[in-house]
């Protein structure tokens, strides 16, 4: 049985999904695997991610093919993939995770802590931005975008003084950088970071049986509440909100920080209940957020990110 996946063309996503194959053909020893890169529209569109006023950047025209099964199934960075996918298509299977905390990677070895005030900070995430200043408001900000490497390459340069990215792409690509672990608590992941999410037909039953002999059932666990949390407060690149679920025995913790456009102010969840039911974990997890405020902090951004839109 011979198997077309699609992925973005970008180093990182590459290897992700030949990682994948790599699990894949341990239990698939007669199945052969062609990745096909497809281009979507957050490759071609230079603008700060948070200005594009469309879900699904990352993965949109991916998903479009598996949907017209032009591939049988897509690898994608799982924080990229909406948590309403349409109707035809499911999320077939979410691999071991990897860690899901962010890094920090400066020209001359600096801390976030220890590098000097006024210091260039390159971040292509309105969470990450916000979680920077609220730690170091002396330090200026700035949008960078492209791959990791690109990013890597623009600290090293001197055109940035240091960075903020995810454990989980330099641990796949394999980069050996120096770099600083940030604390969780300051700077919670985007929901579903770390974690791959592989799509598929949700008519395909021998692709969907085929990708849960992969399945991490404590990593799908956790992330199905982070997504359900999103879907529920509209979560994303326009409204930075963090979150992470762990899993211990036999219970689900979902953590979940939301901010006010000036960072001021932090909106703080924690909800557990059993991991069999990570849905509700999520929407308790919501409605906590709701109850505090949350729509409000959503509205804020949305109006000022309009305002900056037309400027």
């Amino acid at each position: 049985m011979k198997y077309l996946i699609g992925t973005r063309g970008s180093n990182l996503s590459l290897a992700q999904t030949n990682w994948v194959v790599s699990q894949l053909k341990i239990s698939n020893l007669n199945s052969q695997f062609q990745i096909n890169t497809i281009t979507t529209k957050g490759d071609t569109d230079a603008r700060p991610l948070f200005t594009i006023n469309q879900k699904g950047i990352f993965e949109k025209e991916i998903d479009k093919a598996v949907a017209e099964k032009k591939v049988d199934f897509a690898v994608h960075s799982l924080k990229d993939v909406p948590s309403i996918l349409p109707e035809d298509l499911i999320l077939g299977c979410v691999p071991s995770r990897e860690p899901f905390n962010d890094i920090f990677i400066s020209k001359n070895g600096e801390s976030l802590e220890t590098i000097k005030e006024g210091s260039v900070i390159g971040t292509s995430s309105l969470r990450r931005a916000v979680q920077i200043s609220r730690k170091r408001p002396d330090l200026n900000v700035k949008t960078i975008r492209g791959n990791i490497e690109t990013r890597i390459k623009k600290v090293h340069d001197g055109i940035f003084d240091g960075i903020v990215l995810a454990q989980a792409g330099i641990n796949r690509i394999g980069i050996k950088v120096s770099h600083h672990t940030l604390p969780i608590d300051d700077f919670p992941p985007s929901p579903g970071q770390g974690a791959l999410g592989i799509v598929c037909r949700k008519n395909d039953t021998q692709t969907i049986l085929m990708l849960e002999k992969i399945q991490d059932d404590d990593s799908r666990t956790a992330v199905e509440s982070e997504r359900t949390l999103s879907e529920f407060v509209d979560s994303g690149c326009r409204f930075p909100v963090g979150a992470f679920a762990q899993v211990d025995g036999d219970s689900l913790t979902l953590t979940v920080i939301a901010y006010s456009i000036d960072g001021k102010q932090a909106l703080i969840v924690s909800k557990s209940g059993p991991k069999s039911d990570p849905i509700r974990v999520g929407k308790d997890a919501a409605m906590e957020l709701q109850r505090k405020g949350v729509n409000d902090l959503a509205k804020d951004w949305r109006s000022k990110l309009e305002e900056w839109n037309k400027t």
